[in-house]
């Protein structure tokens, strides 16, 4: 079977690589030069089921409040622009700001993310793929008290739906990470979860799409889509502004701008673009930057080490498909990396980006089958598309070969909107 994947991201890369293990003609079309030059480009590099926590849930929405009016916030809703878009998102994500909502949209996104490291874990025993990997865990650090009450809380549940997690005092999460030493005085403790993993998500995606390249998959680059041709329930073609391109089966993994394609074929995806910003410095002294991978609760902050850089990233902004860089908010990223890690890296010399994650209302993906009988889902990843790339990935290429997948697939679908 011919099947077109539309974007070369990591989950779109990942798809591809596991269609083409499944027998099939892959063509991905992308209007990038290359994978993974967005989204996927400079992301948090954490490998990362422990964050499976939904953004949906019953804290969030004080915690916006008191968070309004600050450009430099971890989370801001841009909800005064007229963004008809972002109102009925809004309605939706506080429908799942329950207790009960909570718990099912956890276990939908735990049942992917856990899935999706054993995928990653068996991809690079296969192939040998490298991608400044480290399987040291991630280390959640906590400064508020009720903060880690509360996160001990949801540890617990996690735990009961297979995601291994410790509880730490400040000093053993010192013994774990020792550049986190100058601010243990700050900290009430931490949750370390040893399975999760971190790497370059970039370098990951390049190195796979040369090996789907050798085993076949054709990378359309520098191809912008322009529409689709449809025939009742299936679609014939993308349109591309390089032609037409003909197939079997489609699947679409184009991240925030899912929703705005997919609405030429009559599907409303409820994928809304949350804007993260990243710095990535020079490590300076090894003994000051972290190798465990590190949260900061506090300031919703990830810190990956990537061989010798360290990638610092956080904040979530929704304001539109607006890609532009917030000084203030680029600013903040490095002002807090600076910190938690004094003296770790080239802080004046950070290399600053920002990129649109493609956000659902419930946090859970959206994933397999469309009304259209041959178009399929893979988008919705939210902060976790590094995270669940190659379990969505296999999953959906199995439900596109007319295979069971590994997991429960309920719930993860678009019916459920």
């Amino acid at each position: 079977m011919k099947v077109v994947v539309l974007g070369a991201g990591v989950v779109g890369t990942a798809a591809a690589w596991f269609l083409s293990k499944n027998g099939h003609d892959v063509t991905v079309v992308e209007r990038e030069p290359a994978a993974g030059l967005e989204t996927s480009f400079a992301n948090g590099g954490q490998v990362s089921p422990c964050h499976a926590e939904p953004w949906a849930n019953p804290g969030t929405p004080l915690q916006a409040l008191k968070w309004m009016g600050r450009a430099d916030a971890p989370l801001v809703f841009k909800w005064w622009r007229y963004d008809p878009q972002l109102w009925a998102w809004l309605v939706r994500f506080l429908a799942n700001c329950t207790a009960g909502r909570t718990r099912i949209n956890l276990d939908r996104t735990l049942r992917v993310a856990i899935y999706s490291r054993d995928c990653l874990q068996a991809l690079r025993a296969e192939t040998g793929i490298s991608y400044d990997e480290k399987t040291l865990g991630i280390l959640h650090v906590y400064r508020n008290a009720q903060t880690f009450a509360h996160a001990q809380g949801a540890s617990a549940v996690m735990a009961s739906l297979g995601l291994k997690r410790d509880v730490k005092t400040v000093a053993e999460a010192v013994a774990i990470e020792p550049a986190l030493q100058s601010v243990a005085h700050e900290l009430t403790g931490a949750i370390f979860t040893p399975d999760d993993e971190s790497g370059d998500a970039h370098k990951f995606t390049q190195e796979l799409a040369k090996l789907a390249t050798k085993n076949g998959v054709l990378f359309a680059f520098n191809t912008t889509v322009t529409g689709f041709q449809r025939e009742g329930d299936r679609v014939t073609a993308v349109v591309t502004d390089r032609g037409e391109i003909k197939g079997d089966a489609y699947l679409m993994a184009m991240g925030s701008w899912s929703a705005p394609w997919a609405k030429q074929l009559g599907l409303a995806l409820p994928v809304y673009p949350a804007k993260g910003y990243s710095a990535t410095l020079a490590v300076t002294d090894a003994a000051k930057a972290p190798s465990v991978s590190v949260t900061d609760d506090e300031h919703k902050m990830v810190y990956s080490r990537l061989g010798d850089r360290l990638r610092c990233a956080g904040t979530a902004e929704l304001a539109g498909w607006n890609d532009t860089m917030t000084p203030v908010r680029a600013a903040a990223i490095v002002k807090n990396a600076k910190a938690l890690f004094p003296g770790a890296g080239d802080f004046d010399g950070a290399e600053l980006w920002c990129g649109l994650r493609p956000t659902t209302p419930d946090s859970v993906p959206l994933l397999g089958k469309t009304p259209l009988t041959n178009f399929y889902l893979d988008t919705g990843h939210g902060t976790l598309g590094w995270t669940m790339s190659c379990g969505s990935g296999k999953a959906v290429a199995d439900l596109i070969s007319g295979r069971a997948p590994d997991i429960d697939m309920n719930g993860l679908g678009i019916e459920r909107f």
